[in-house]
């Protein structure tokens, strides 16, 4: 159960904060719900109802400090399959945008930065869906991290490279 004022990660919608706990009066039914406003886009209201399962599953706790470091820490060995079939991958975009497993979305935008690489070096760009599902992916995790370490959302690339590119030419201890 979470209470107001606690910070989520939200399927789709990203960092969302609980601005309340309310029953409300909606199609006839009395419900109990999370209101949440996301973080980043204050316009938005998202109503989760507090006893649907398969939604408030899609609620996940903030990341913590180090639990973020680790991430990016393993951001180097997180395999990152490219799915050639365009439906299959398109499918397995939405489920990795809906559940918001930061590992599954790491190796998406890990695939799909590769690939358009690829792409770029053939002179030619990212389907339109994968261009629009890479910046969805790099926002869901982008806004999670620049909040918890107290940075801009356009920090965090950076930040990451230069986490990797530190840990890389680290010296191991003998």
């Amino acid at each position: 159960m979470y209470e107001i004022n606690d910070t989520v990660l939200y399927g789709g919608h990203g960092v969302c904060r609980i601005v309340e706990i309310e029953e409300r009066d909606l199609c006839g039914n009395r419900m109990e719900y999370y209101i949440l406003k996301p973080v980043y886009d204050e316009k938005s209201t998202v109503f989760v109802p507090v006893h649907n399962e398969a939604l408030t599953t899609k609620m996940r706790r903030i990341l913590s400090v180090d639990e973020i470091y680790a991430l990016i820490a393993s951001m180097p060995n997180e395999d990152s399959k490219w799915i050639e079939n365009e439906n299959e991958r398109k499918e397995k975009y939405r489920e990795i945008i809906s559940c918001g497993d930061r590992i599954q979305l790491i190796r998406a935008i890990k695939a799909l930065y590769q690939h358009q690489q690829e792409q770029q070096a053939r002179g030619r760009k990212l389907h339109l869906a994968d261009e629009r599902f890479f910046k969805e992916a790099e926002k869901m995790l982008y806004d999670e991290f620049a909040l918890v370490l107290h940075i801009k959302p356009e920090q965090v690339f950076p930040f990451i490279q230069e986490q990797i590119h530190v840990s890389k030419n680290r010296q191991p201890v003998q």
